[in-house]
């Protein structure tokens, strides 16, 4: 079986999530800016700083477990850390899906369902 497919979908996922958090982490004051705009009229209106929080730890690890995923599938011919790298991704995504249904963005939310395909993908190919 080649592997391609699960690498490609960790590259994907990967990119995705580091680069999100890499935004967040560049621009804090903006991102809790904006957020609080967003969820002004939601359960999560004095809770943005910290969900904003979470979301950037759960970014940052769902990348590097894919990242760390790759490299354990060029060397070791395993799949156990790409795996969960997967299923990271996909609980952050559920997370940031259930944020945008929160605020009634649907366009929002659905950009993450989106990205949530290839995550699920990404999950049963590693299974």
């Amino acid at each position: 079986m080649t592997q391609a497919t699960p690498i490609l979908l960790l590259l994907l996922l990967s990119v995705t999530f580091l680069q999100s958090g890499y935004d967040k982490i560049k621009d804090w004051k903006g991102n809790v800016s904006w957020l609080k705009g967003h969820f002004s009229e939601t359960i999560l209106a004095k809770q943005v700083p910290l969900a904003l929080f979470v979301i950037l730890i759960l970014e940052i690890f769902s990348g590097v477990l894919c990242i760390s995923g790759i490299i354990e599938l060029f060397t070791k011919k395993s799949s156990m850390v790409a795996y969960y790298g997967a299923v990271l991704s996909s609980l952050t995504l559920i997370f940031l899906l259930f944020g945008q249904r929160i605020a009634k963005d649907y366009d929002g939310a659905r950009t993450i369902v989106i990205y949530f395909v290839p995550a699920i993908m990404a999950v049963y190919l590693l299974s």
